[in-house]
């Protein structure tokens, strides 16, 4: 089971839910987790959390009264996390956008979902 981060809202009386902004997820894979910047008692943080999955934790960790919470992270090393986890976020997107580059060079391919593609448009009449 996958806890999708963008929910984790607990304690609701500590985590401003209008705040969260998950800065990087690793999505619906074992071993899952992610990173937010969110208001936590009225201060801006960061929290990180493992999402759960079937093998491990179905809840993720951290969890506080069954619900799946934020560990927030200390002051003195949020930052350096925050900064982490973009360059992952830039690395990733880099290498998509190289995968798009790569298709996008393959000539035959492309003319094959071309021709897919006006195939389906006869379809939609």
């Amino acid at each position: 089971m996958y806890i999708d981060p963008k929910t984790v809202i607990s304690p609701k009386s500590k985590v401003d839910r209008d705040s969260l902004e998950v800065i990087f997820d690793t999505g619906r894979v074992d071993y899952s987790w992610s990173v937010a910047k969110l208001r936590y008692a009225d201060r801006p943080r960061i929290g990180i959390r493992w999402n759960g999955d079937e093998r491990e934790s179905k809840m993720g960790v951290p969890t506080a009264t069954a619900h799946p919470v934020w560990f927030i992270l200390p002051d003195e090393i949020a930052e350096d996390v925050r900064k982490l986890v973009e360059g992952l976020k830039g690395k990733e997107e880099a290498a998509l956008l190289e995968g798009y580059r790569q298709m996008a060079a393959d000539q035959e391919q492309e003319a094959e979902a071309e021709e897919w593609t006006e195939g389906l448009i006869g379809d939609a009449y």
